[in-house]
């Protein structure tokens, strides 16, 4: 199984501004100035979002690829709901379609849809493993 690896560091000292590298990637993210952010990028949980949002919609042109259906028109949303402690989280995914698909086609990429890797992950248990670590001074 693929591992993935994303790396968070600091722009800034006045804001919560940081790059994020991604493999050969990199994106900003920050947070609303309302939470004390610049609002350079999209916010950590933005891009939870956007996650579902772009896996569900890449999940759905996978399978209708293999299945030659033509889903040109395809927009997924992805609202998010962050969860009060002691509750659960709350996304509301929606799949627009274009016109003249099938109701079997429908209901099929209504299946697909909750199959994608992201979907899975957040339906799922997560094991977190967190490790803390210093940089030696420079005075070492």
């Amino acid at each position: 199984m693929t591992q993935m690896k994303a790396t968070a560091r600091r722009q800034g000292a006045e804001s919560f501004t940081h790059t994020v590298s991604i493999g050969e990637h990199e994106l900003t993210i920050d947070e609303p100035p309302e939470q004390g952010g610049a609002d350079l990028g999209p916010s950590p949980q933005e891009l939870l979002a956007a996650s579902l949002a772009g896996c569900t919609a890449i999940t759905i042109e996978m399978y209708a690829k293999r299945k030659g259906w033509e889903l040109d028109d395809l927009e997924v949303e992805a609202d998010y709901e962050p969860a009060d402690p002691g509750s659960p989280t709350k996304f509301k995914l929606t799949i627009k379609l274009p016109p003249g698909l099938s109701e079997e086609q429908i209901e099929r990429i209504g299946l697909i849809a909750a199959k994608c890797p992201v979907h899975r992950t957040l339906d799922g248990d997560a094991i977190f493993e967190e490790r803390i670590e210093t940089a030696p001074s420079s005075q070492d």
